[in-house]
């Protein structure tokens, strides 16, 4: 059977992987036998999400009724059950829902009565708290299909711990990067000097690493030294996988989806307040905004070396009618001309301007010249692929050290 667990957290608390961690040992206590726990992260865009939009499954052998009863329990003794906006749900199901219903919680919006009329269909348990939106993401996450997919090992902290700083040595978590990447990633970042994999918000993690296989995260763990750890527990997830974004064309896009445009510059880009960049693409005649925003740091150079005319795949949220930027793929430049007066070719100095559209005169001699020097000056950017700093990339975002091929 599978069992599904979503909304369990709220931003003053809590974490519906940990609910899903402790739930595990708590079955196996039971005698279930455990074959797979899963991390679903769903469309990064919904509003009334908490954090990272995570939902739970796992698959297990033995009796749904006691799994639904244990489930249930879980999320009484562990939910954040007063915070405004969680609202639980737990599904158990010796049916698999359709893919299609995890697609589009994962791409698009769903409501808790699609879950509600899907669940029904498969003769599922479930129930939900509140308002049960948390219906959906346990029935989506039960219902996912993974062709590609990643690893997390999560170590979480002792409930006396939680929300206190947490305890880390700092340099170990480089160790551990240096060891073991690029089967890992976004343990650190490394531009920026920081701890990716560490949170900083009132929650039970304590850290998370994320990589290619269970062996890749559990060896990158053994460097890594903390305060003691309460609980860790791996698990196969999507993220990584770029399983949110859809092909979209300029003029046609959806807010709230995240897309692959292709489009050409069709201007300079522009620094605005706060530090955050935006850089105008067109496609077929419309036009986009397309954003780069501050916590992207370096990758907003990359943007601003952009020039009109250059050819370029932009992946990310369309929000607010712009495409919030994951990363960048430069397919084709133009060239960067700059024009100099000529040099005069009787006595080699430099000319310069006779005045609007007269062309060019030497000061020395007197020689004429019609039209000005075009130099081509050398890019400060190549074409390939360009990505957000780790400490600014979103759960599902793939990185590009796992894109061994170009769309």
């Amino acid at each position: 059977m599978w069992i599904g667990i979503d909304d369990t957290d709220s931003p003053r608390g809590m974490c519906t992987t940990y609910l899903g961690a402790v739930l595990i040992r708590r079955l196996v206590a039971r005698g279930f036998n455990l074959t797979e726990a899963r991390l679903i992260r769903l469309n990064p865009n919904v509003p009334y999400k908490t954090r990272g939009n995570a939902a739970i499954s796992l698959e297990v052998d033995g009796d749904p009724d006691i799994a639904f009863e244990e489930a249930c329990r879980c999320v009484e003794d562990l939910a954040d059950l007063p915070a405004e906006g969680t609202e639980p749900g737990v599904v158990v199901s010796e049916r698999k829902p359709p893919v299609s219903f995890y697609h589009k919680a994962l791409r698009s919006f769903c409501e808790p009565d699609e879950a509600v009329a899907i669940l029904d269909a498969a003769g599922a348990k479930y129930r939900g708290w509140k308002g049960g939106r948390g219906l959906i993401g346990a029935t989506a996450a039960i219902a996912s299909d993974l062709p590609d997919f990643t690893w997390e090992i999560l170590v979480y902290r002792f409930p006396g711990m939680w929300g206190s700083p947490r305890e880390i040595e700092r340099e170990t978590f480089f160790l551990a990067d240096a060891a073991t990447a690029p089967s890992t990633w976004d343990t650190v970042d490394h531009e920026n000097d920081t701890v990716v994999c560490s949170p900083h918000t009132p929650d039970p993690v304590l850290f998370g690493i994320r990589g290619q296989s269970p062996i890749a995260v559990a060896l990158a763990r053994t460097f890594v030294r903390t305060e003691p750890p309460g609980l860790e527990q791996i698990f196969l997830t999507n993220q990584g996988t770029d399983g949110h974004l859809e092909e979209g064309i300029v003029g046609e896009l959806m807010p709230g989806h995240s897309y692959c445009v292709m489009g050409t510059v069709s201007g300079k880009a522009e620094t605005g307040k706060g530090g955050h960049v935006s850089l105008p693409l067109e496609s077929g005649g419309s036009d986009l905004r397309c954003m780069a925003y501050e916590p992207t740091k370096e990758f907003r150079d990359v943007v601003r070396a952009l020039l009109p005319g250059d050819m370029a795949e932009v992946c990310g949220s369309y929000k607010g009618g712009s495409l919030n930027l994951e990363k960048i793929h430069v397919t084709g430049l133009a060239p960067d001309l700059a024009k100099n007066p000529p040099r005069c070719p009787s006595c080699g100095k430099r000319m310069t301007s006779a005045g609007h559209l007269k062309g060019y005169k030497c000061r020395g001699c007197g020689t004429r010249a019609k039209d000005a020097e075009v130099l081509v000056r050398k890019r400060r950017i190549g074409c390939g692929w360009y990505e957000v700093p780790p400490s600014a990339r979103r759960h599902l975002a793939k990185p590009l050290i796992r894109m061994i091929r170009h769309r």
